[in-house]
């Protein structure tokens, strides 16, 4: 048994000598400060543990931050994975995806993208309360993996790449509104001159 715990102990370090960690522990390392977060569900779980695991890894969250992470929708579906012999249903598979926005100054937007995760569980219709349980855990899970995607992502960006992005949206808004006042301009000199009124000569 003691050999066994050493052998485990040393396969621990090792992993850990090689940046090997597991999913869950260490802590995680964001350039990014400060963010806005909000969500369409405000009050759902994604933007809940989002926001603990931000704040848990120093990340200040308030509306006063500079940029602004925007969860746009979240949806979850299930569709049948595979069939029994009698044509019912065995498996489904589960799917969830998050449709997110980070946004900066003026409300531009810097980056739209998405996440989702996928998983299957097995239907079993002589035990459908056990089923349930297990397709509500696996949801769960789901969602932890993808906030930990989620976090991963917002790991990969710093305020330089950000300030680029921003300064390229702006860039972009500037030359939407000046072509939007070209065509205006035209518009108003390729339109008739309406001629005077004339009114009639009295005799």
């Amino acid at each position: 048994m003691m050999k066994r715990n050493m052998l485990v102990i040393g396969l621990a370090v090792l992993l850990s000598a090689c940046g090997f960690q597991l999913r869950g522990t260490g802590s995680a390392d964001f350039a990014l400060k400060e963010v806005d977060l909000q969500a369409r569900n405000a009050y759902g779980e994604t933007v809940k543990q989002l926001k603990q695991l931000l704040e848990s890894s120093g990340v200040k969250v308030h509306n006063g931050a500079p940029y602004r992470l925007y969860l746009a929708n979240e949806q979850e579906t299930q569709r049948t994975a595979s069939f029994t012999s009698n044509a019912r249903s065995a498996e489904y598979q589960l799917t969830t995806r998050v449709d997110y926005e980070i946004r900066g100054e003026k409300n531009l937007l810097l980056l739209k993208d998405w996440l989702a995760v996928q998983s299957v569980y097995v239907h079993d219709e002589n035990n459908l309360i056990g089923s349930s349980q297990e397709s509500d855990q696996l949801r769960q899970e789901m969602r932890r993996e993808l906030i930990q995607q989620m976090s991963l992502r917002l790991q990969q960006l710093t305020p330089a790449q950000l300030e680029q992005l921003q300064q390229e949206a702006e860039a972009r808004a500037a030359a939407e509104a000046e072509a939007a006042a070209a065509a205006r301009r035209a518009e108003q000199e390729s339109a008739p001159l309406q001629s005077p009124i004339q009114l009639p000569i009295k005799q």
